[in-house]
């Protein structure tokens, strides 16, 4: 039997982008198994429930991100017997039974190393061996391979790109006019505003789009601009918060929380611009679910997202307000251009899927075999 093992431990204590990552993964990956073949989910105790049901599960003591899980996690695996392991969450067990495939989403840490505390540190800080040990490294995406060979000194032979992709949910979805809904107790309009999806921290840029809308709003005050921040409260957003009320966009600026499921799916199908002014993003997932819903949409220039979105999307420089205030305003007044748009997006986004990831993913694992 050759048992290929995936880390999921992470996702008993996070539902963020790996955590989604490696269910979205193994889920893709359980019917293109081989005869000969198995998949075995390595899984906090503390889970509830299976990862993918009916894949085999096994729960593991050692927590992710523990300080001392290099000295527990190589034990608890070698009970396990793989014959491949990957390590979805950047840091495999140095020590270990088997060839190791660790995915590196992005280097967020190392351009931006003020968004770690003390443990953070201490965990992501074991890259540079981490990189070094493994026998295969999965990249999200071209920009991201790049930043592990300037930054880690990884040969790039070593690196495999594999792309993410956007759920099946998020596709374009009729709506009437006027059609409206209660998220997070606002009622928002489809077509009557801007939206931001992510968490609310200094990486995601927040303060250019702010800035942005207020000269949009100075050039033309009737034009009703209105921006919808849909995500949770980040690192450091307090400065980024405070700033609506500098600017006064009170009024101009909806705040939401978290969002997922059908609440997201209407927001990127009902919103009449999608924006995002990331300055680092590995792969930059929401823009391709917000494509995938046929959203016109304007991203930054910068790292992983020109390649996700394609010729799908505008571009504009992430930290000058002026370019951003000039394109939203042209967007926001060409229907054409929004209509051309939202046909681009839907196929942009069909050029990824989980099972090409799958089928990739598989044929490393395969190779890392028969070594």
């Amino acid at each position: 039997m050759i048992r290929f093992a995936i880390d999921a431990r992470l996702n008993a204590y996070r539902q963020g982008g790996i955590a989604h990552y490696t269910r979205s993964l193994a889920a893709a990956m359980a019917p293109l198994l081989a005869a000969g073949e198995e998949l075995l989910v390595l899984e906090h105790v503390r889970a509830r429930s299976p990862l993918v049901p009916g894949l085999r599960r096994s729960r593991l003591l050692t927590p992710p991100h523990h300080r001392l899980e290099q000295a527990s996690l190589p034990l608890e695996v070698w009970l396990r017997r793989p014959t491949v392991l990957h390590s979805p969450d950047f840091i495999p067990p140095l020590v270990r039974p088997c060839p190791a495939v660790i995915t590196i989403h992005d280097l967020a840490f190392l351009y931006f190393p003020d968004i770690l505390d003390q443990a953070a540190r201490r965990y992501y800080g074991q890259i540079y061996q981490a990189a070094a040990s493994a026998e295969a490294i999965i990249a999200v995406s071209q920009a991201t391979r790049d930043d592990i060979v300037e930054r880690l000194g990884v040969p790039p032979e070593r690196i495999t790109v594999i792309y993410e992709a956007a759920d099946a949910h998020f596709r374009p979805l009729p709506l009437a006019h006027g059609a409206t809904r209660v998220i997070d107790g606002q009622t928002l309009a489809a077509d009557s505003f801007l939206l931001f999806v992510s968490t609310i921290e200094p990486r995601k840029n927040i303060p250019t789009l702010l800035r942005a809308l207020r000269i949009c709003c100075d050039r033309r005050p009737a034009a009703g601009y209105h921006l919808v921040l849909a995500g949770g409260r980040g690192w450091l957003d307090e400065p980024i918060l405070a700033l609506i009320g500098e600017l006064g966009l009170g009024d101009r600026v909806t705040r939401i929380g978290f969002v997922g499921g059908d609440d997201l799916r209407w927001l990127y199908a009902a919103c009449r611009i999608y924006l995002n002014p990331s300055r680092y993003e590995g792969f930059g997932l929401p823009a391709l679910e917000a494509l995938a819903c046929g959203a016109p949409a304007i991203v930054a220039d910068t790292s992983s997202l020109p390649e996700v979105v394609g010729d799908a999307a505008w571009l504009a420089p992430p930290l000058d307000p002026v370019a951003w205030a000039d394109l939203i305003e042209q967007l926001w007044h060409d229907e054409p251009a929004r209509t051309e748009l939202r046909r681009r997006g839907p196929l942009q986004a069909a050029r990824f899927s989980w099972q090409a990831a799958a089928m990739q993913t598989l044929a490393l694992y395969r190779q890392l075999a028969q070594r």
